[in-house]
């Protein structure tokens, strides 16, 4: 099981046959949390097996889908609020497989979906977030990043893009940032995917062994692994000192992929519960407009 250490709540919830909102405390970054001693195959907050989460994904599907149309319904009644699903991990964690299977779900006209790469010399001449503000999700929408500007705080301070100093700021410049999403009633939900070294070497392996994944395959992997261990270091700053009560970290375990899946959801549904969502009400007069469809 994974130690979250510092998670009050961790220490007095056992997992549950079935995923609850309490689950997800399980997966938050609390003061004195430590990457290092979360088991990358555990399953908090969910006794089930592989069959029993993909059960639990499927029916939660419907619900994610009825959700989110209310939420783009009650946009174009003026409500402003919007979800951000921040993905990041390593190589291989499973965000694609996130956004298929769980984002998948739902109407495609009520989400925004941007995968971040590096960033282009035009994209360089301005702050690392100007890019990022160009995409954040409208009224209505869930908005999903795929990559993200922790980026910059996590290549930019393994591969050393940019002064120690400068990515210092980056930190509260962070910050800042989703407190301004959260205040324009966006609803930020970041989940870090974390896979073991030995797990992601297998699903390399796998890439390589498979000509329908060579596609998915990049020779630069390897470079990227064998920096795992900065790559480790410069999350656990990044969870230390960007998690917030306006924009909590989420740390799953996904050497599981159902796991995974099912836990993201989780999260996302859970957000929009939390919202209270009901029909926006006719701005019109129903009965009178029963009558002329009926005379027509």
């Amino acid at each position: 099981m994974a130690s979250y250490e510092g998670n009050p709540v961790a220490k007095n919830i056992k997992s549950a046959p079935t995923w609850s909102d309490e689950s997800a405390n399980l997966l938050k970054v609390a003061p004195g949390f430590v990457l290092g001693t979360v088991d990358a195959g555990s399953t908090p907050g969910f006794a089930g097996n592989k069959a029993d989460g993909q059960a639990a994904l499927a029916a939660g599907a419907a619900e994610l889908s009825a959700l989110q149309e209310q939420l783009f319904a009650n946009s174009r009644a003026g409500d402003n609020r919007k979800v951000l699903l921040i993905l990041q991990g390593m190589d291989t964690s499973g965000k694609g497989g996130i956004v298929r299977h769980v984002v998948g779900a739902v109407d495609p006209q009520g989400v925004s979906h941007h995968a971040f790469k590096a960033p282009t010399e035009a994209e360089l001449r301005h702050d690392f977030l100007w890019r990022i503000r160009k995409e954040v999700p409208t009224a209505g929408l869930i908005g999903v990043f795929d990559r993200s500007h922790y980026e910059d705080v996590l290549i930019g301070r393994v591969k050393q893009l940019a002064p120690p100093e400068e990515i210092e700021q980056r930190y509260g410049q962070i910050r800042e940032f989703e407190e301004e999403l959260f205040d324009d009633n966006t609803t930020v939900i970041k989940v870090m995917l974390h896979i073991s070294a030995p797990e992601q070497k297998a699903r390399l392996m796998e890439r390589l062994e498979r000509p329908d994944k060579y596609w998915k395959y990049n020779p630069g992997d390897i470079d990227e692994r064998m920096l795992w261990p900065g790559y480790q270091a410069a999350y656990q700053t990044a969870l230390e000192r960007t998690s917030t009560a306006f924009a909590p970290w989420y740390v799953v375990p996904a050497n599981r992929k159902w796991f995974a899946r099912l836990a993201v959801q989780q999260l996302l549904l859970k957000a929009l519960r939390d919202m209270v969502l009901t029909w926006p009400a006719a701005d019109f007069d129903v009965l009178a407009e029963r009558a002329r469809l009926a005379a027509s």
